[in-house]
Order: structure tokens, then sequence, then C-alpha cells
């Protein structure tokens, strides 16, 4: 996972973005903009896709020009052909032609398309031998073993975009993973490091969404609110990395300059640290493994002045023990969570459901889930789909008898 050479070695490394009107998307585009800018222009695009925004979509292929370009949404088809006629882009739409994307000819995908949507389409990338630059959460959250798999089989690189997993993954020696004690995924704490449950009670969409310090959409804002995404993290670790999940710990770290730590038998400690911009876990992705400029922001030392810490608080933020269950428990009970979660996010951001409902949602869901299947395997895709599509369906039932009560 840590050797392989040939991508980055040849003249042009033609990429694919999945997902690129999302913040990820763009950062990477941004990313591009500024390598090319500095002479770099050592890569191109072949290919970009997006869920619903044809009028951004349109405006990145009118401007970047790839081979193909597709959108999700089936019924947006006619307009994204009608945004570029004359262009002589190819472009698609529905999620066949997202996946027709991913298996275009490219050496590096960017795969960014949010939740349980990504999955397909980078497991077809993965599947050719191309190097994923993975955004995607739910891929290893949900079919971990299936994707490494896959990736392991063709020759292709796993490269975590995730800031805590891209840190780790700069400082981890492969060759030596049974030197290694322990990894420690730092936290922001999010919005509401500081708050009692008492009140986030009565927490509003608009207070989680607004991240201390990153730029994220509004899904994987709040799942920063509930630490949902730092429990998720936490899993997607463990199939990254050859350390059990015992030995990942979390830390809260509220200034995010440290992205996170590999702790060596010997005591040593080695951290990645930088500014709290995607664009420089996006550019050491995208020239790996050598490296390549990036916009972000460097870090000033004098300005920072101190860096602290704190041990998460499992009281106030239950989905760290969620995950720890989920991972526990295997199969596909992961997928399990990451289901219910998603649909009371929605649920809450809707106004449906209060901040706290959102992890004591996901619990009853993986309880019933756990009840329901027993020790569940996941050896394919298909058990992962299915996995996800009953936890939504437990998920919609407590959101209603929510609604009901």
């Amino acid at each position: 996972m840590g050797t392989k050479l040939t991508s980055a070695t040849k003249q042009k490394r033609r990429i694919a973005i999945l997902g690129s009107t999302g913040s990820i998307g763009e950062s990477t585009l941004s990313v591009l903009d500024h390598a090319g800018d500095l002479g770099e222009a050592n890569f191109e695009i072949a290919a970009l896709t997006a869920n619903t925004n044809v009028e951004k979509l349109a405006e990145q292929a009118l401007k970047y020009k790839p081979e193909f370009v597709a959108v999700a949404d089936e019924s947006k088809g006619d307009d994204l052909r009608a945004a570029l006629a004359g262009s002589g882009i190819k472009c698609g739409a529905g999620a066949s032609a997202v996946e027709d994307a991913a298996e275009l000819d490219t050496d590096w995908v960017m795969a960014a398309i949010v939740g349980a949507a990504g999955l397909r389409p980078t497991l077809k990338a993965a599947l050719r031998g191309a190097d994923i630059a993975l955004a995607n959460k739910e891929c290893l959250v949900c079919a971990g073993d299936v994707l490494t798999a896959a990736i392991a089989k063709t020759g292709g690189a796993l490269l975590p975009v995730d800031s805590e997993h891209n840190a780790i993954f700069q400082v981890f020696d492969f060759d030596q993973s049974e030197r290694i004690s322990r990894l420690i995924l730092t936290a922001s704490g999010g919005p509401f490091r500081d708050w009692s449950r008492d009140e986030m009670v009565s927490a509003t969409p608009a207070q989680a969404v607004a991240h201390p310090n990153w730029s994220m959409g509004a899904k994987i804002s709040v799942d920063s609110a509930t630490m949902m995404n730092k429990g998720l993290e936490l899993i997607e670790a463990a199939h990254i990395f050859p350390v059990p999940h015992e030995r990942i710990e979390i830390l809260v770290h509220p200034q995010s300059v440290i992205h996170s730590m590999v702790e060596y038998v010997d005591g040593s400690v080695l951290a990645q640290l930088g500014t709290p911009d995607m664009r420089t876990p996006i550019a050491t992705t995208l020239a790996w493994p050598t490296r390549t400029p990036s916009p972000s922001a460097k870090i000033d030392f004098a300005q920072v002045a101190k860096l602290t810490f704190e041990a998460p608080d499992l009281i106030r933020f239950p989905a760290l023990r969620l995950a720890r269950e989920a991972i526990m428990a295997g199969g596909i009970m992961p997928a399990a969570l990451n289901a219910a979660n998603e649909v009371a996010v929605a649920s809450f951001l809707a106004g449906g459901i209060k901040f706290l409902e959102i992890a004591a949602i996901s619990e009853q869901v993986l309880d019933r889930s756990v009840k329901l299947n027993g020790p569940a395997t996941l050896s394919t895709l298909e058990e992962a789909m299915d996995a996800d599509s009953q936890a939504r369906r437990m998920a919609e039932e407590c959101v209603a008898a929510k609604a009901a009560a």
C-alpha cells in the first residue's frame, strides 16, 4: 500500500474527480490550478462527475475540457447535454454514467462522492488498478474489507484524503508496522466541545454546522458536532493501517494543527502538522509519492502559540462508543451504523429530530441490527448495500416514531 510508484512517474497523470462540485472536488481543482500556475501541470483531467449541480459541473467542464462528465441525477441529463452542446465533451446521466467515469482509463481517482452512493463507482475504479484518493468515509466504513481486497488484488494504492488518515499515512512506516504501538487520531471537538448535554438538547442545525476550524458540508459538519465523524474515522483507520482497532485512540485537539500521530515502540511520536485546509492532504495524494505545491496557508507557529489536548467525553459524545461497538461486532455492523447516522442527520438538518436524538437513533438501529443479523460477515458489496438499506429503513421508523411522539 505504501510502495507503488508507477502512476506518479508518468509524464501526464490522468485523473478523474468523482464529486467535483462538492467541497473536496472544488478543493482538488484549486490544487490543480495552483500546480499549473507554478509550471507543474503534470496532470490531465479526464472525467468529472456531480450529483445534481449541472450548472457548476458544466462550468468546470468548459474550463478543464475533460473527456467525459456525468451527473448522477438522470433527470438532469438533458440540462447537462444542452450546457455542453458544441463543446465536444461527452456526457452522461444516471448512476451508471458515474460508474462509466470511474472506469475511464485514469491513473488517479478522487473519490469524493458523499454517502453510500460513492461505494460502487469507487470500487469500479479500484478494480481496474487506479490509485484511489479516498475522501468518502462510507467506502471503508461500509465495505472496507471489499475495497481493500480489490486494491490489493489490482495493485493500486489507497491514498487517504481525510486529514487525520492522511497525516498518519505521511508518517507511518509500512515496512515496520509491527514497531508501531498506537495511532492517535486528533479531533477538534466540534462546535459543542464545551457544551453540556443539557445545552446540546436545544442545539440547532445552524449551530451544529458552524465548525470552529474547518469549512465542510452540512452533513460532515453535523458529524463533527456529534463526533460521529471521529468514530467513523476510527473504523476507517483500522482498514487502512495494519494496527488493531484497540490500539487506535482519539484525542481532542481544539487547534486542529496536529492532524494525527503515530507512536512507535521506542517512545517516538511522529506527527503531521498543517493549517486546517483540505487542500494540503489533497495535494499529498495527488502527487504521491512526490510532492506538489498547494495553495494552503502555511503555519505561523508564533501565532498558534500553544497546542492543547484533552480526552474525549464518551458521555456527552456517545457516537464514539457506538463506533467502537460497531467495529467490534464487525461484518455489516459499521455499515448499519453509518446508514442510521445518515438518516438521523438528514432528519435533524430538516428539523425533524433534536440533536441528541441523532446518536440515540443510531444506537437503536445498531442494537436492532446486531440482534437481527448476529455476527454477520461481509464479503461482497451487495451485502454492504443490503445492510445499508435495512438500517435506513430501521432509522426511518425511529425518526417517524420520534415525530409522532
